[in-house]
């Protein structure tokens, strides 16, 4: 849909009321409410709009099983105009998840896993021979414009007897490549104060809230000295909810220390999409609500923080001229029964729930 539309009554999180207008693909303007023109007419009275929501976390290679799922189906489908896949592939497969984006309305970008085989196995990092750092290069130059940085799963079942050494070669890497690491961090060995001082600043820990007992917690939920010294480094924290990284015992001391809410993402496939406790982009975004975080702060990590972090703030904006990439969204006052990935329950009183998308210019119902 390329011909002029409007948004019309939509409302930014701080309630101000707009109507913005799209025309050729590209916001072409951002109007006072009820004042935009355009021959189709969308009245959203009451539905928030923020620039499209970035899921910086997701496993969108179907084939790789369990963990995998279509691009659409955990993007735009789910009001989230852009994902991230996180180490499904390796340099052996990336080429088809590059070509996959042919099919997909949803914007696609990946980090590139160090091993070739990717997820293909789950213990991916467990024999030093499937990381071949040529294969890796050669994957980065050809797909620099896709490959946002490099994947490494540093958990006892990923590596096994590899113990600390692939995320040296990872560091190593890195610095070929100019591409900064997104770090999986789960159970130990290797323990958490060997993983984290080889981060640097730009670099991500996923799954930092996770209740592993190799978690960046003490018992009495007190920020580790190895976090606090990482957000000093500048390194950026990221949700990855998933299965088994996401404890709502945990992320209420992350609260309770004001620990800063950089991204939150949701590490979905097929199984927790169907199955929970993900279900969703909203979902998670209601829980971080039920934890009292702000409306602006909960949207602010999935577009604007997102956007920063990828170095495309243009994916985390509403302005004249950009390609327009948005996402329409009510918050429901109602009873919601939240779950984490320890099973532990919570009942939020607001949910957040997708309603429909622009992507690329192109409107689209949730």
């Amino acid at each position: 849909m390329k011909e002029r539309f409007v948004l019309r009554n939509v409302k930014r999180v701080n309630e101000e009321q707009i109507d913005i207008v799209v025309e050729d693909g590209k916001i072409a303007e951002v109007t006072k409410a009820g004042s935009g023109h355009g021959r189709l007419i969308f009245d959203y009275s009451g539905m928030y709009v923020s620039s499209g929501w970035i899921d910086l976390h997701v496993h969108a290679f179907p084939e790789f099983s369990p963990y995998g799922d279509e691009i659409d189906e955990i993007g735009i489908k789910h009001g989230v105009t852009t994902i991230v896949d996180a180490g499904s592939c390796g340099a052996d497969r990336i080429a088809d998840l590059v070509k996959s984006r042919e099919q997909a309305k949803t914007n696609l970008f990946a980090f590139l896993n160090i091993s070739r085989i990717g997820l293909k196995r789950v213990d991916e990092l467990s024999n030093i021979e499937w990381i071949n750092k040529e294969k890796v290069k050669q994957a980065v130059n050809e797909y620099r414009d896709f490959i946002v940085g490099l994947k490494v799963r540093m958990s006892k079942s990923v590596v096994l007897n590899s113990g600390i050494e692939p995320l040296r070669i990872a560091r190593g890497l890195s610095e070929e490549t100019s591409l900064p690491l997104m770090v999986h961090i789960g159970s130990a060995p290797p323990s958490i104060e060997e993983v984290i001082p080889l981060l640097e600043k730009g670099d991500v820990i996923t799954h930092y809230l996770n209740g592993k007992e190799n978690n960046l917690f003490d018992n009495e939920g007190k920020p580790l000295q190895v976090l606090s010294d990482a957000i000093e480094r500048g390194i950026h924290l990221d949700v990855g909810h998933g299965n088994a990284s996401f404890s709502f015992k945990v992320a209420e001391s992350a609260k309770q220390y004001q620990i800063g809410l950089n991204t939150i993402s949701t590490d979905i496939y097929r199984k927790n999409r169907l199955d929970g406790p993900v279900y969703n982009m909203a979902n998670v975004l209601s829980k971080f609500l039920y934890l009292g975080y702000s409306l602006k702060e909960v949207i602010e990590a999935v577009t604007t923080n997102a956007a920063n972090w990828l170095k495309k703030p243009e994916l985390g904006r509403i302005q004249v001229g950009d390609v327009a990439n948005l996402t329409l969204f009510s918050v429901e006052n109602e009873p919601v029964t939240l779950i984490d990935s320890e099973g532990d329950k919570r009942v939020g009183n607001r949910r957040i729930e997708a309603k429909g998308v622009v992507v690329n210019g192109t409107f689209i119902e949730c």
